[in-house]
C-alpha cells in the first residue's frame, strides 16, 4: 500500500492506522451497481477496501447516466460489473474484486453472502431487499439500507448486533399494486448520489469501527427542504430467527397470478405468435422493444384494451416484472376469465440471459 495515498484518513484521531488496516481486511459486497451502488462503489474503493464483491446483472442504458455517474455514453450496452470493476480498478489497483454478472436470487444468496464481512444493499425493488435481509440474518451479516422514493431517501443498518432488520420495519413483502414505481415516477439525479455516499459512511464506520452506527434508527432525507430525520426502528424478536429463505421472493398480488419464467418466454416468444403486451413507458419501449409486441403503457391500460384480444393467452411484459403484475391485476377485473400471464423479471432478466459469470481480481 502506497504511504501517502491514505494518509489524510490515517492522521484522523480514532481512525488511524488501525482503522485504515480494519478496512484493508475486509470484505464487502454491493447488491446493484446504479445510482446507489455507484458512489457506495466509488469512495469505498477510494478509502482503500480490500476485498470488493458487486453483483448486477443490467446493463449501462442511456436513462442510466443522469444518476450513474461512474458510466459514460461510451459503456452504453455494456455490463455494468463489467465496466464498473474496469474504472473502479483504475481509481484504486490495490483493491480486489469480485463481480457476478447475476441478479441476487434465493439459489445463489446464500453462497455469494457468506463470503463478505459486511452487505451494502443498493437494490431498487422490494423482492432484493427481503431477499438480502433474510440471507443477512441466518448468516449473522449486517446490511446497510438505501432506498429512493421520489425526492426522499432512506438510510438505515441492519441486524448489527442484534439489532433490528428489515422485517422490523417492513413485516411483508407489499402487493405489486401499493408500490410505487420508479420508471414512470422519475428520480432527481442527484439524490441516489448523496444517499449512496451516506450508505458508504455506514459501511465505513462499520468495517472501521468507529462512530454510532445507524443500527434501531431510519435516517430520511428530505431532497427539497434538505431536512434530515431520524425515526426509532424496534427490534421484533421472531424477525432474527429466520430459519430458511422462503421459495420465492415475488411480489404479493390480489389475484391468482400464473407467470413465466424467462428462458421459456424467449422461446415462445422465437418459435410461436404469440400475444405479448408491453406495459412500459414510451420512452422504455423506444429504447428497446420486442418485435410483433402490443405497446400499452400501465397508466392506460384500462383505456386500451380493446387491443388486446382476450381470447388468446396475454403474456404481459415490463421492465422488472412489477408493473405487469399490476397490469394483470387491473385486467382481471374486467375479464377474470381471460389467461393473463406475467413474465417473471421483464427486460431486466431478458436482456442479461447470459448469467452467472464471475469476474475477478487479484490483489497486487
Amino acid at each position: 500500500m502506497e504511504k501517502d495515498r491514505y494518509i489524510r484518513q490515517t492522521t484522523l484521531v480514532n481512525f488511524g492506522q488501525e482503522g485504515q488496516d480494519k478496512l484493508q481486511f475486509s470484505k464487502i459486497l454491493i447488491v446493484g451497481a446504479g445510482g446507489l451502488g455507484v458512489p457506495v462503489l466509488q469512495y469505498l474503493n477510494a478509502m482503500g477496501v480490500g476485498t470488493i464483491g458487486l453483483i448486477d446483472n443490467d446493463v449501462v442504458s442511456l436513462s442510466n447516466l443522469h444518476r450513474q455517474v461512474l458510466y459514460t455514453e461510451a459503456d452504453i450496452g455494456k455490463s455494468k460489473v463489467q465496466v464498473a470493476i474496469e474504472k473502479l480498478k483504475a481509481q484504486n489497483s490495490n483493491t480486489n474484486f469480485e463481480g457476478y454478472e447475476a441478479f441476487l436470487d434465493a439459489t445463489n444468496a446464500f453462497e455469494i453472502i457468506k463470503k463478505y464481512d459486511l452487505i451494502v444493499d443498493a437494490s431498487d425493488n422490494f423482492p432484493t431487499r427481503y431477499l438480502v435481509n433474510d440471507a443477512c440474518v441466518m448468516l449473522k451479516k449486517p446490511f446497510v439500507y438505501g432506498a429512493l422514493h421520489s425526492f426522499e431517501g432512506h438510510v438505515s443498518v441492519f441486524n448489527y448486533n442484534s439489532g433490528p432488520t428489515y422485517r422490523c420495519l417492513f413485516p411483508n413483502i407489499p402487493k405489486a399494486d401499493e408500490i410505487p414505481n420508479c420508471n414512470e415516477q422519475g428520480v432527481l439525479g442527484i439524490l441516489p448520489g448523496i444517499i449512496g455516499n451516506l450508505q458508504a459512511l455506514e459501511a465505513a464506520k462499520i468495517l472501521a469501527e468507529i462512530g454510532n452506527v445507524l443500527s434501531g434508527k431510519l435516517l430520511v432525507f428530505n431532497a427539497l427542504d434538505q431536512q434530515y430525520h431520524k425515526f426509532n426502528i424496534e427490534t421484533v424478536q421472531d424477525n432474527l430467527e429466520i430459519g430458511k429463505l422462503q421459495d420465492s421472493y415475488e411480489l404479493a398480488c390480489d389475484v391468482a397470478l400464473e407467470s413465466i419464467e424467462s428462458g421459456a418466454f424467449l422461446k415462445l416468444l422465437k418459435n410461436e405468435n404469440i400475444q405479448c403486451v408491453d406495459v412500459r413507458t414510451e420512452e422504455e419501449y423506444d429504447d428497446f422493444h420486442y418485435q410483433n409486441t402490443i405497446h400499452i403503457p400501465l397508466n392506460r391500460i384500462e383505456e386500451k384494451q380493446d387491443l388486446i384480444d382476450f381470447k388468446k393467452p396475454v403474456y404481459c411484459l415490463c421492465q422488472s416484472g412489477i408493473r405487469s403484475q399490476k397490469a394483470i391485476q387491473q385486467l382481471k377485473t374486467s375479464h377474470p376469465d381471460a389467461k393473463l400471464i406475467n413474465v417473471e423479471g421483464g427486460y431486466n432478466i431478458l436482456k442479461s440471459q447470459v448469467s452467472g459469470r464471475v469476474i475477478s481480481t487479484k490483489e497486487k
